[in-house]
């Protein structure tokens, strides 16, 4: 017999196979026999497909007096597809576990549509693992706005350039392809266009033979300077967005509306610092190379921050050796 517990965290595993990037988030579902076998499993592959729970129940002829055990709470609206809470209640279920309640505006409300069906509910169920799987989705969605990452590469000593503007390069090949494998997690690659005058990017997710590989975040230059015409950004696969604009809030909220969940911040000191000081960031990725380079090309600019009661205290959540390098992870730390 499954526990509830046990097809969740299955669900867990089986929501990861969906894509991480896109308006969607990454679900998955188990159907249990009343008996508390497995009878069928199901995960959403991306906007248009069938969601985890429709997944699931296409591979069985008879799911009535079946539990499902899902991820997310199951949808209330159509979409590109119909309410999962419609589905499971024409499939007969009898029972509907679930770990997160949906926090879409209009996407919310399945599980007390299932309840008025005579379906019994069950919520909370390992919220606390689901919550951490789904963060950046959940972010974004309760904030109307992308989950933000911020990335800089730096010395020890805090440096992101020498004296003379070289930064190529810091850290070592294997740090560097970390950050393409981020960079593939990410809906939009965000950078200044002082990074793009001083280091011409491509900003492609690139493998270790330097070919394109997978899909490509979207582009997107913050600033007012236009970006030059034989700039490599001209030539990304997924165009290019101009802002126009150093308004980071209005910024945000655009991407969002064109289906950005995602948001990875590559753009220097000035765009870093902006992101940081207006309390947008989410979460922080710090690439330390073992070396000093002194001077005054630091990784982080001015924050506003006055004395050391301010500062803006982090928790790391992870430390990641790459070749010589670190890679530290880090997001805001609670009630600082």
């Amino acid at each position: 017999m499954t526990s509830y517990e046990d097809a969740m965290r299955r669900a867990i595993s089986l929501a990861a196979h969906g894509p991480a990037t896109g308006e969607n988030p990454q679900v998955g579902c188990v159907l249990l026999t009343p008996q508390g076998e497995v009878l069928a499993e199901g995960w959403h592959r991306g906007a248009g497909t069938a969601h985890a729970e429709v997944d699931a129940l296409s591979k069985v002829t008879d799911a009535r007096g079946a539990t499902a055990v899902v991820t997310l709470e199951p949808c209330n609206h159509f979409g590109r597809t119909g309410p999962c809470a419609v589905a499971l209640i024409e499939a007969g279920v009898s029972r509907v576990v679930y770990a997160v309640s949906d926090p879409g505006r209009q996407s919310a409300g399945g599980a007390q549509r299932l309840r008025d069906a005579g379906i019994e509910v069950v919520s909370g169920v390992l919220a606390a693992e689901v919550e951490e799987f789904l963060r950046p989705w959940l972010t974004a969605v309760r904030l109307g706005r992308p989950f933000v990452q911020v990335k800089w590469a730096s010395t020890l000593d805090g440096r992101a350039a020498a004296a003379d503007g070289s930064s190529r390069w810091i850290t070592g090949t294997a740090a560097r392809q970390k950050v393409h494998e981020q960079r593939s997690l990410a809906d939009a690659i965000l950078v200044g266009t002082g990074t793009v005058l001083a280091d011409d990017p491509a900003l492609t997710v690139r493998g270790e033979a330097g070919e394109l590989t997978g899909p490509q975040p979207l582009p997107v230059v913050v600033g007012t300077t236009p970006v030059p015409a034989d700039a490599e950004l001209r030539r990304h696969p997924r165009g290019l967005l101009e802002t126009g604009s150093r308004d980071l809030r209005r910024i945000l909220e655009d991407l969002y509306a064109r289906g950005v969940r995602r948001a990875y911040v590559e753009g220097g000191p000035t765009l870093a610092s902006a992101f940081i000081a207006e309390g947008l960031v989410e979460e922080y990725l710090v690439y330390l190379a073992p070396a000093l380079l002194g001077g005054d090309r630091v990784a982080i600019g001015d924050l506003g921050i006055r004395s050391i009661g301010e500062a803006r205290r982090l928790t790391i959540t992870s430390v990641e050796q790459l070749g010589e390098d670190l890679l530290l992870v880090a997001r805001p730390k609670q009630g600082a």
